[in-house]
């Protein structure tokens, strides 16, 4: 009887083992708050985000909780950088072209002008060195960043006036992101960073001349076509834009690898996301805006020509001036230039 009751202990105390084994253990859980530089409902720039939330929270079975909050909700977008850095917010959705001011070499890995296209700026990124290029970086400010997302190629910008030549972008005020607005500025244009949501109203005030902001089923939606008509092609500045989870690194380093692996194979799945969903939302977006009125122009050759010049001096310039800048511009250009074999063999 006794050895009985003795098994019967011991096979009681292996279902309670198995039972904690397989229970979610609550100190393992993650709950992290994460600003944006997008709010969540604005077509890519926003969903993206906010999808891979939702991808992680799926992933997890609900053991990872990556909240997002819209812009100013927890802090001021600019302010996202620190805020992360310092511990007081976990995580920001943003682009690392916007931390230009932080280190002028951290654009390179969010939009570079005259750049690739996302396959290629994607296997620079997760093949050539590029994610750990940009963590070194990061690194120096605590912070780590996943690539989490991509979009096709931006539009030039929105006008009020035709352009026919680079003397009619002398004197324009314009809203510019990045790299290019280094370039615009060469060009004699007056450029100014301006969040998504306050662009409409100076447009509409004129406090801007023009401004760039992303696709055509973005600027669909931010109802630029009202108040400029001349919509330019193709985006010279941004053929592809890549987006980031930014992390404070303590918080990084501290998850356990199981954690880390849903984190990236949820940003890998947003970055096929962002991609396929931006190359099908385009041409309806497009034939939309024709039907209220934009007229859609392609820059000329000359325009282009001369846009490309300008970059090539902005690079001799930021090269100069930031080490960093130097480093990562080299590496990305080797990198190009060895894929420039297999791009013009490979595709039509």
């Amino acid at each position: 009887m006794k050895s009985r009751k003795l098994i019967a202990a011991m096979i009681a105390v292996c279902f309670a083992f198995a039972g904690l084994a397989s229970a979610p253990v609550s100190a393992d859980k993650v709950r992290w708050k994460m600003a944006s530089w997008f709010p969540k409902n604005l077509t890519q720039l926003g969903t993206l985000g906010l999808h891979v939330t939702e991808t992680l929270d799926r992933v997890s079975d609900g053991q990872i909780e990556l909240k997002y909050f819209d812009p100013g909700a927890l802090v001021p977008p600019r302010e996202c950088f620190d805020s992360v850095a310092t511990g007081a917010v976990d995580a920001c959705w943003s682009t690392p072209g916007y931390w230009y001011g932080k280190n002028s070499a951290l654009a390179v890995f969010a939009a570079v002008p005259f750049g690739p296209q996302a396959p290629e700026y994607g296997s620079w990124i997760y093949f050539g060195g590029g994610h750990d290029l940009m963590n070194e970086i990061y690194a120096e400010h605590g912070l780590y960043s996943l690539i989490c997302g991509v979009i096709a190629p931006e539009a030039s910008g929105w006008f009020r006036k035709e352009i026919n030549s680079v003397e009619d972008l002398k004197g324009l005020k314009m809203r510019f992101f990045g790299l290019g607005a280094k370039v615009m500025e060469k060009m004699g244009v007056s450029t100014q960073l301006i969040p998504g949501g306050d662009i409409f109203p100076a447009l509409e005030l004129g406090s801007i001349d023009a401004t760039e902001y992303s696709m055509p089923a973005i600027d669909l939606n931010l109802g630029f076509y009202q108040v400029a008509k001349h919509y330019y092609f193709p985006g010279w500045h941004q053929q592809s834009t890549l987006f980031e989870v930014l992390m404070n690194k303590e918080k990084w380093d501290a998850l356990s690898d199981h954690q880390k692996a849903m984190f990236e194979l949820s940003c890998g799945d947003n970055f096929r996301y962002g991609l396929l969903e931006g190359e099908a939302i385009q041409a309806s977006a497009l034939a939309e805006l024709q039907e209220k009125g934009v007229v859609i122009h392609r820059w000329s050759q000359d325009i282009l020509d001369a846009l490309e010049g300008a970059w090539l001096e902005v690079v001799a310039e930021e090269s100069a001036a930031n080490p960093d800048f130097k480093r990562v511009w080299e590496h990305y250009t080797a990198y190009r230039e060895q894929y420039k074999i297999w791009r013009e063999l490979g595709y039509l």
